[in-house]
C-alpha cells in the first residue's frame, strides 16, 4: 500500500490601511484568489509567501501571523494563509495574473467561491482557523486554535 501524497501551499491575505485586500484574478482560469502557490522544498513558510505574493502581484510583503490551514479534500492540498501587509511595491498584473485589484471584503465575496473568500475572511479573526474544502464550497464548521 502506497502512503498518500499530499502537495502544500502557502498564500497571502495582504491588508492595507483600509482594511482592504490584495486578490489576483488567475491568469489560467479567471479565478479571484490571494496571491499564493505551491511551497518549494528549500524555502520557510514566510519565504514561500512572499516570493508568491512578490512573483504574482508585484508587492513586497511582510508576513504577520499565520490565519488559517485549508485543506481541498479533492486535490491532496493543504494550504497554510498568513496574513501580510505592504512593505514596498505596486501592483501590477504578472504571468501569473491578468488583474491584480485591491477589494474590501464585500467585493473580495462578489467575485471569489467560498472557499476561497473564507480564507480572506480568516485573516480577520483572532485565531487560526481549519477547515476543510471540495475546491469550490466549505465542507464543514471550522475547528480553531
Amino acid at each position: 500500500m502506497s502512503t498518500p501524497k499530499h502537495s502544500v501551499s502557502v498564500a497571502g491575505i495582504v491588508i492595507d490601511e483600509d482594511n482592504r485586500v490584495l486578490l489576483i484574478q488567475r491568469r489560467d482560469n479567471g479565478h479571484w484568489e490571494p496571491p499564493g502557490g505551491v511551497l518549494e522544498l528549500n524555502e520557510t513558510f514566510e519565504q514561500g509567501v512572499r516570493r508568491e505574493i512578490e512573483e504574482e502581484t508585484g508587492i513586497r510583503a511582510n508576513v504577520e501571523c499565520l490565519t488559517g490551514v485549508y485543506k481541498n479534500m479533492t486535490r491532496g492540498i493543504i494550504a497554510l494563509v498568513f496574513r501580510c501587509r505592504v512593505e514596498s511595491g505596486r501592483k501590477s498584473s504578472t504571468a501569473e495574473a491578468v488583474n491584480v485589484e485591491w477589494m474590501s471584503l464585500d467585493q473580495a465575496r462578489s467575485v471569489m467561491s467560498p472557499a476561497y473568500f473564507v480564507r480572506v475572511a480568516d485573516a480577520f479573526s483572532p485565531r487560526v482557523m481549519l477547515r476543510e474544502h471540495d475546491g469550490v464550497d466549505v465542507l464543514e464548521s471550522p475547528p480553531v486554535i
